[in-house]
């Protein structure tokens, strides 16, 4: 599957705090930057976090049950290759990382079984880690 790469930009009310948890956690390569915004290479997309006042949604998340679990809204995210979401959960596991809904399996047995995790980066914007062993069933019904 080829993929356009997306851009997105993502309110952080403390941009050397961010900076530090998406570099250092994530191991996230650093693109153009200034003193209020940082670019970032995730994972073949332009992510950018842009200096601004906390907002509501990172103040008291939104949720929306799925599969027994309080899902934070909103959030983003990518969907991974099986092996790569389970290195990004030991890898955030190696740092303490609280989450949200720790890495599990959802829909077990069902169409659209995939692994996911959800954490709040430091400033509280949710993310959402996925992953399908069949990546055919990612728009299955």
């Amino acid at each position: 599957m080829s993929l356009q790469p997306f851009h997105l930009a993502i309110p952080v009310y403390d941009v050397p705090l961010a900076r530090a948890f998406y570099r250092d956690v994530f191991g996230l390569e650093e693109g153009r930057s200034a003193d209020t915004w940082v670019d970032f290479n995730f994972y073949g997309h332009q992510l950018v976090i842009h200096n601004h006042p906390k907002t509501p949604d990172q103040e008291h998340a939104t949720t929306n049950p799925v599969d027994g679990h309080d899902v934070p809204v909103p959030h983003f995210g990518i969907v991974l290759e099986w092996g790569q979401w389970e290195a990004l959960a030991e890898r955030l596991k190696s740092f303490d990382t609280k989450f949200v809904i720790e890495p599990y399996v959802r829909f077990k047995g069902q169409v659209g079984e995939q692994a996911t995790m959800f954490l709040l980066d430091p400033c509280g914007n949710a993310l959402e880690f996925k992953a399908f062993k069949d990546m055919s069933l990612l728009f299955a019904k």
